[in-house]
């Protein structure tokens, strides 16, 4: 391959921000550039005004109209490509490894991905009525979609479209599955959680620098109250931070040209993509994800065959489900190491783009002496899956330019269930959830039930249903698979009680 088609990592950036008053903090296109600038700086070369190809992660902390040209407008450049793209926690790999293809299809030779962050500054001026002096907040510009937008009715009104109350239906139906109990299912969890903690109490960049016991993790106590069953506040990720994260790449050629040492380069290899429908009731099961096995066995294939050939690995962390089943599929044990980074919890999640903060860690990682690093990351409510090798040597096959495993995806996809707002006689357990309230008390739990005639239906249980409740919430037995009654309550809302 011609070293101008030959894509490299040649510098990452990071900047956390902990403004001492809260009009100091930096907003998202201050975190930005100077993300970018400091990437530029890791290359050791000069190479910003040479970007011809700049992707920026949606951020949702800070509106602005059409961000991309107003950061390219700061660096004084005019990139060919310039994108500013929709949520998703899996964007940011997909933007590295498009940026990748550009440059092995010659389209450029300096490509950028950046995002970034000020939910923290955002937050605590909104409560203190403090006036930020910002970039005007584009009031005119539509709220990006997010989850609520894509799920039917009923999920809303019971409070399951959220990403903390929907993730609890796969980490229920999974732990299921594998034999688990909640029990067993909850300490798995809490292991793993640790394991992130441990990474991020030794990354300099993480916004929590803490390692944090198992059963810290998994206790529920005043200050780790209890969100949506099984997950406690310190399971979930933590949007509350200041953060921004950049890369840049170049081609091999570039890259000699600007005297950038060849022990500075990391190879993107390959990756793969794949999704599930936004509506997360039109899927088979929640026991697996066929879009992410897909993905993490394409990735395995580019690293030799299995997921014990990576050296370093990066799976994704919003709620401990996700790792657990990534886990699984690469054939990795409960001893996995799952991050270079710290984890959403941890590290910190600045939504979208917290894959980006991997990446800048991965590349470190390999620079350090890893040979090969797996980055996976997903969106939505395991919905949108994107997986990327990068290795300290160099390609021995040109950079594939169509990612996608859908086909694959589909192909091991079974009948969906109809989906039904009415329904009455038995009902079957398929997965759950019990939603808390900030002060610790069940609000209602949510079941999701296949009826007598297989149908698929959302069932409540009210908090005042303490059998059915104590019968959900047993740490020895799992619920799923278990029988009780649909009746439809007053307010047109089925609800579900355990025989």
């Amino acid at each position: 391959m011609p070293p101008d088609r030959i894509p490299v990592v040649v510098g990452v950036g990071e900047i956390i921000d902990r403004p001492k008053e809260i009009t100091e903090g930096l907003e998202p296109l201050d975190l930005l550039e100077q993300a970018l600038r400091r990437a530029e700086e890791d290359a050791g070369a000069k190479l910003l005004g040479e970007v011809q190809s700049l992707d920026v992660v949606n951020f949702l902390s800070w509106r602005y109209r059409d961000p991309e040209k107003l950061l390219a407008q700061r660096l004084g450049i005019q990139p060919s490509h310039c994108y500013y793209g929709p949520v998703g926690g899996e964007s940011p790999i997909r933007y590295l490894h498009e940026a990748a293809q550009r440059i092995a299809r010659g389209e450029c030779s300096v490509a950028a991905v950046c995002g970034a962050e000020a939910q923290s500054t955002a937050t605590k001026a909104e409560r203190a009525g403090a006036k930020l002096p910002w970039t005007p907040f584009a009031h005119d510009v539509e709220e990006p979609k997010r989850g609520a937008a894509f799920q039917k009715p009923l999920a809303v009104k019971l409070g399951v479209f959220r990403p903390v109350t929907v993730y609890p239906f796969y980490e229920a139906a999974s732990s299921a599955r594998w034999g688990q109990s909640p029990r067993e299912a909850m300490a798995e969890s809490g292991t793993l959680w640790s394991r992130y903690s441990e990474a991020a109490a030794q990354n300099p960049n993480a916004w929590l620098k803490r390692r944090f016991a198992p059963e810290e993790i998994t206790t529920a106590t005043a200050d780790n109250r209890l969100v949506a069953w099984p997950y406690t506040k310190l399971m979930v990720a933590n949007p509350m931070v200041n953060m921004g994260g950049a890369l840049l790449l170049t081609s091999l050629a570039k890259a000699r040209a600007a005297g950038i040492a060849e022990d500075r380069l990391v190879y993107p290899l390959g990756g793969a993509s794949a999704e599930e429908p936004r509506d997360y009731l039109l899927r088979d099961q929640f026991h697996e994800s066929h879009p992410q096995n897909a993905v993490l066995k394409a990735v395995m294939e580019l690293a030799g065959g299995d997921g014990k050939q990576f050296d370093a690995i990066e799976l994704y962390s919003c709620f401990p489900c996700v790792p657990k089943m990534a886990r699984r599929t690469l054939g990795l044990g409960a001893d996995v190491q799952p991050t270079v980074t710290g984890g959403l919890t941890f590290f910190g999640a600045p939504l979208n783009t917290y894959m980006t903060h991997a990446a800048c860690a991965m590349v470190r990682k390999l620079r350090d002496g890893a040979r090969l690093g797996l980055l996976y990351g997903q969106g939505g409510f395991v919905t949108k899956h994107h997986g990327l090798v990068l290795s300290k040597t160099p390609p021995r096959a040109a950079l594939a330019q169509d990612p996608s495993v859908q086909a694959e995806a589909d192909r091991n996809k079974r009948a969906v269930p109809e989906f039904v707002t009415e329904a009455d006689g038995k009902g079957k357990v398929e997965s759950f959830t019990v939603i808390y309230g900030r002060n610790g008390d069940v609000e209602h739990g949510v079941v999701m039930l296949r009826t007598e005639d297989d149908r698929r239906t959302l069932a409540r249980i009210p908090a005042s249903d303490s059998a059915t409740l104590t019968h959900l919430l047993d740490l020895n037995r799992t619920p799923v698979g278990s029988l009780g009654e649909i009746a439809t309550a007053a307010d047109g809302v089925p609800e579900w009680r355990v025989a």
